[in-house]
């Protein structure tokens, strides 16, 4: 592909994430890193040096850059709102890190000016390249196990396991915390198979080593058409080597469990084709398509490939869109308002919550 074939894009935050993403754009044959952004000097002046790539401190200046038709946005989560704004005024395609915002209202109201302007935004959800659970997907669309019932997100780390100093993933303000850095990943993947929950009847956010943030998250949510879910994640497990996510569905006619690594299955009826009835399990390694470049594994590439493509030719069809973003953002904050027990923000994007059940006058005197 020619250099006038590819998109012109600047990356922004030089993080841990950022770097991965720049060193998966400048390999992904539909783009073209034309400078970075990052607002710690010598970081940026590092990567320009050595990567020949022009850095920019300011964010307005970098996306200013003529010629310059998309953004890489890799910064804390507070800074994405107005991030995405100055960049889709000015008519670039976006890619925003995880979580999109810090309100799913503010997520709802960036999808609706990206579909608005004809411009492709995408969210950094890369579970949903993973072979494994985009096949589940697959499977469920088809009704292999009939009716869904119920479904379990879980996914567990050694990210925090002893106090910490001031990070941002220290900080709930600045988008930290297990809820929106860390359970958003499978619950991201629970509404891309069951949708949007209705109301969350239970949370907890618990604190193991971090003191503004939650180190656990479980709750148990209830979703259209009678299906439940639960969700349980913890990034102070010292049992794991690193992050592992699963997701569990039941349904009438099967049962569908999915990792990283294998998809298990489980049908009662006729199966269909590739698949046994009774149990079938299919290994990631028969799952994945090619990707041009590897880098920390294939669905960070291919979720890059997938939106130099669905940029190039303007589609509105595409993974991980910010619609479905938002859609974890108002399932995040269905969670939150139930632990603290407060009025959900996310009640602007749908049907309000029942207000959380009062407590008996035995329970309000012992302080439960």
């Amino acid at each position: 592909m020619s250099g006038a074939d590819r998109i012109n894009v600047a990356v922004v935050g030089l993080g841990k994430m950022g770097v991965s993403h720049l060193a998966i754009a400048n390999a992904t044959q539909g783009l073209k890193v034309t400078a970075v952004c990052d607002s710690f000097a010598l970081l940026g002046n590092m990567v320009e040096k050595h990567c020949g790539l022009t850095y920019i401190p300011e964010y307005a200046e970098a996306i200013a850059q003529p010629g310059l038709q998309a953004v890489i946005i890799a910064t804390p989560t507070r800074f994405h709102d107005s991030m995405i704004r100055e960049a889709l005024a000015r008519g670039l395609h976006v890619f925003c890190e995880k979580p999109l915002t810090l309100s799913a209202a503010v997520s709802d109201e960036l999808a609706g000016e990206g579909v608005r302007r004809g411009l492709v935004c995408q969210a950094g959800y890369h579970n949903r390249f993973v072979g494994t659970f985009a096949e589940a997907k697959r499977l469920l669309a088809s009704g292999a196990i009939g009716k869904v019932r119920h479904v379990h997100a879980e996914s567990y780390g050694p990210v925090v396991l002893k106090p910490v100093g001031k990070t941002w993933r220290s900080q709930s303000s600045e988008g930290g915390g297990c809820l929106y850095d860390y359970a958003a990943h499978p619950i991201n993947l629970m509404n891309w198979y069951v949708g949007r929950p209705v109301e969350c009847i239970g949370a907890d956010l618990t604190k193991q080593y971090s003191a503004d943030v939650e180190d656990a998250v479980y709750a148990n949510l209830r979703f259209h058409d009678g299906v439940t879910g639960q969700v349980s994640v913890n990034w102070s497990d010292e049992t794991m080597r690193k992050m592992t996510t699963r997701i569990t569905v039941w349904g009438d006619e099967g049962k569908i469990s999915a990792d990283r690594q294998e998809l298990q299955v489980y049908l009662k009826g006729d199966p269909p084709p590739g698949y046994n009835k009774g149990w079938t399990v299919r290994y990631i390694t028969d799952l994945t398509p090619p990707i041009g470049y590897y880098l920390r594994g294939e669905e960070y590439s291919a979720q890059m490939e997938g939106f130099a493509a669905a940029a190039a030719a303007s589609s509105s069809d595409y993974v991980n869109d910010f619609r479905s973003a938002a859609e974890t953002d108002y399932t995040l904050e269905l969670i939150r308002a139930r632990a603290f027990a407060e009025p959900p923000a996310a009640a602007a994007m749908g049907t309000p919550l029942p207000a959380p059940r009062q407590r008996g006058l035995l329970a309000r005197v012992l302080g439960r």
